[in-house]
């Protein structure tokens, strides 16, 4: 089961993005929703969240600026996060990708598209994190042995 963070200004988007990851079939432990990026940040804050699904145009605070804030941070950096969004420019979705998005979706999008990319997201992320902990639990029982 994964916690999802859908961050968008419009309600409607945002309950319309629950809605066809529900119906991709991607397991979904909690939806977690911000109106912009400052409110997503408040939500880090509190929650755990296995990926984040954010539109670049919002008030306050854009998607760009928030994922330059997500990957500046060490507890957050390793979060996948997928651009959802109406942008058409390809330097924008070059310059999301070359700041640490994970992948993109346009607007219009339909359920297959959003696994798609969920899937392949969450796969990558769950392999890092395996090879991430073997190294961990190395130093872990190195440190334990140290009498």
């Amino acid at each position: 089961m994964f916690n999802i963070l859908v961050v968008d200004d419009s309600e409607t988007m945002r309950a319309a993005i629950r809605k066809v990851v529900g119906m991709s079939g991607v397991p979904v432990g909690e939806f977690l929703e911000a109106g912009n990026g400052m409110e997503a940040l408040a939500v880090l804050e509190d929650a755990w969240v296995d990926v984040i699904l954010t539109d670049i145009n919002m008030p306050e605070m854009n998607g760009i600026e928030f994922l330059k804030r997500v990957k500046a941070e060490e507890v957050y950096r390793n979060i996948p996060v997928i651009i959802i969004t109406t942008e058409a420019s390809q330097a924008r979705m070059d310059e999301a990708e070359g700041l640490g998005a994970s992948g993109y979706v346009k607007k219009p999008f339909l359920p297959e598209t959003i696994k798609m990319i969920l899937t392949d997201v969450l796969e990558k992320a769950y392999a890092q994190r395996m090879k991430e902990i073997p190294a961990e639990a190395a130093v872990e029982s190195d440190e334990e042995m140290d009498f």
